[in-house]
């Protein structure tokens, strides 16, 4: 983490705004679209990947991608659809984080789910377990044009896994690739959720064991959708957490969390609580230390919001946010902040109408991106800022 105590708040303004994907005019079979992911390439390109089908985690559902050869300004469909077969077994993709671990070879992560029981939901109730799932990579050599065929990189040891959040790249070269595991849908075990991060020291072609960035030692804090940045150390990182209390039966504010790869199982390390309410939380470390994070809230109204930290996370003034979208729910939601019944809790997951935020860094700004709209058609949102000269 860089030492600088001279760093100062920035002041951003929005420079732009539009639509990666517009989901208002096409058919109903694509309408939803969610889960969005952002990559900014070595030749100054973007990539914009989501999911995307006639509804959330439908049994059907694929990944959508996009490119901008405009800072982020315009955005073209990349017409490519990955299988979702796997040895004859019929599936759906959740997501498409992407890295480019060298110039030109891009690499794309998803968590594929079986999907032979059409009429299984993505979550069952009665035992707390999720649809069997898998860990895909493919890679393209043309600018995202075309993609290989899929290989299977493999959790050691946990079962219930899925991707979360963008894959870490490190100035070495070095990258991680951040998934959580809760439980298969069948298992009549107990829930021992937990976050994990796998790093490649070779470019992506090998992974070592699963590296546990944070659980819970009793199970009852749920660390979900972590969202991890490198800093400028060699395999340091900064880790977000939706936070969730299964006891209590409530979310708790955004947890943090600044440790290092190097650092062992650190099984004694816990993530801290912020000030900063809301549900997912998406970091960005400037070259100067200045540490961003873009956080979706589901009080109503549901808010998008920039906020910075100076001081390594530790504060987050509230006079330094910066709202970036204020959204209406129209989904039926029955779940409010407390008293949270968890079976209800997970179907509201499936009907909320915004959310999942992506932060870039460009060469004089920051590219934001999520979804939003209507319970019927979700596009996904982009938004460029700039700091204040």
């Amino acid at each position: 983490m860089v030492e600088d105590l001279s760093i100062d708040f920035q002041k951003l303004h929005v420079k732009s705004h539009g639509l990666i994907f517009d989901a208002t005019t096409i058919p109903r079979s694509k309408s939803i679209a969610f889960f969005t992911s952002l990559l900014v390439l070595d030749s100054g390109d973007i990539l914009a990947s989501w999911q995307n089908g006639e509804g959330k985690h439908a049994p059907d559902n694929k990944l959508g991608l996009a490119r901008s050869s405009d800072g982020g300004e315009s955005w073209q469909s990349i017409d490519f659809e990955f299988n979702s077969i796997l040895d004859g077994i019929p599936g759906s993709l959740a997501c498409g984080e992407m890295v480019e671990p060298v110039p030109g070879r891009i690499l794309l992560f998803t968590t594929w789910y079986n999907r032979s029981e059409r009429e299984r939901p993505f979550f069952d109730p009665e035992t707390d377990g999720l649809l069997r799932s898998k860990q895909l990579c493919c890679e393209s050599t043309n600018n995202g044009e075309s993609w290989s065929d899929w290989r299977e990189i493999l959790t050691p040891g946990l079962t219930g896994c899925a991707l979360t959040g963008p894959v870490v790249q490190w100035a070495d070269g070095t990258i991680g690739l951040n998934f959580e595991n809760f439980k298969e849908f069948d298992d009549p075990n107990p829930v021992q959720p937990g976050a994990w991060i796998m790093i490649s020291r070779d470019d992506g072609h090998t992974f070592e064991t699963p590296f546990k960035v944070a659980q819970h030692p009793e199970n009852s804090i749920y660390y979900w959708d972590q969202r991890i940045c490198p800093s400028a150390d060699s395999g340091e990182f900064i880790a977000m957490f939706w936070t969730h209390d299964r006891d209590e039966k409530k979310d708790l504010n955004v947890h943090f969390l600044n440790a290092s790869i190097t650092d062992g199982e650190r099984s004694k390390s816990e993530p801290v609580p912020t000030e900063i309410e809301g549900q997912i939380a998406t970091p960005l470390l400037t070259d100067d230390g200045l540490l961003l994070i873009f956080v979706v809230n589901r009080e109503k109204p549901g808010t998008m919001t920039l906020w910075q930290s100076i001081d390594k996370g530790k504060t987050w003034p509230k006079d330094r946010q910066l709202v970036i979208h204020t959204h209406e729910e129209k989904a039926d939601i029955t779940q409010g902040s407390e008293n949270i019944d968890f079976a209800e809790f997970w179907e509201d997951m499936g009907k909320w109408s915004f959310g999942h935020p992506a932060i870039r860094k460009l060469e004089n700004g920051i590219l934001l991106a999520w979804y939003a709209g209507t319970p019927e058609r979700m596009s996904i949102h982009w938004a460029k800022l700039e700091f204040d000269s």
